[in-house]
């Protein structure tokens, strides 16, 4: 199993003057979710590097064990500075391959962790997109948790945006305004997701949660990493 994860490099946190980027757990745990189930990992970020890390996400109360494991794991920490541009991790779904043979020459699956960056990079990146269409038409799961589900925000399968009717959760609106960031985002993943005719459902604000429909899994917030990380984990198993 080859797994892809995407991970932001937006780092500013709209126009307040603070810092932003991908959320610590939801990137550790599903790493480490991957890489125990015996997954080959790639990451990439859309202009390759270390990502920046949100602040916020490092703090003592927003550490999990698989945030120690990450801090205590020198390949990991090496890696994770070391993305690949995202158009060079995803040259391989150039439009000049045919669509199954592309997907399923590099990725068995995509996944993106959330955190405020994605917010303003992932969710507008043509490229990512791209990579996300073509992954799911070939039949690939592709997972996302917390903000990560603002990158379906352009995306379309057959013609209509790729979520609609289908089951999904991610950051809510409740999740949003308890964290003092309503006004300050670009928009709100639930709204979102709504208006693009997804079937949205949630459970108690950071309270752990996530969906499977078909090939795409979705989890609410950071306690939901390791739950969508197992489902994108249990739909690849079930393609051998």
């Amino acid at each position: 199993m080859k797994i892809l994860m995407v991970l932001t490099s937006h780092d500013q946190l709209g126009n307040t003057g603070r810092k932003t980027g991908f959320w610590l757990e939801e990137f550790a745990a599903p790493y480490y979710v991957f890489k125990d189930g015996g997954a080959q990992l790639v990451l990439a970020s859309p202009k390759g590097g270390q990502p920046p890390l949100d602040p916020k996400s490092d703090d003592a109360d927003a550490q999990t064990d698989a945030t120690r494991r990450f801090r205590a794991d020198a390949k990991a920490v090496e890696a994770l500075a070391h993305t690949l541009p995202l158009a060079e991790a995803a040259k391989a779904l150039a439009h000049t391959l045919p669509l199954a043979e592309a997907a399923k020459a590099q990725y068995d699956a995509v996944f993106y962790p959330g955190g405020h960056g994605p917010l303003w990079d992932l969710a507008e990146d043509p490229i990512s997109a791209d990579l996300i269409e073509r992954t799911y038409a070939a039949g690939k799961p592709v997972g996302a948790v917390c903000h990560g589900p603002a990158v379906f925000r352009h995306t379309r399968f057959k013609g209509e945006p790729l979520v609609r009717g289908k089951r999904v959760t991610g950051f809510t609106n409740g999740e949003e305004a308890a964290v003092g960031l309503t006004d300050v985002v670009p928009f709100l993943v639930e709204d979102m997701l709504k208006e693009h005719g997804a079937h949205y459902s949630k459970k108690a604000d950071f309270h752990a949660y996530a969906v499977t429909d078909g090939n795409l899994v979705t989890g609410q917030n950071p306690a939901s990493s390791v739950e969508a990380a197992k489902a994108v984990l249990a739909l690849l198993r079930n393609q051998d």
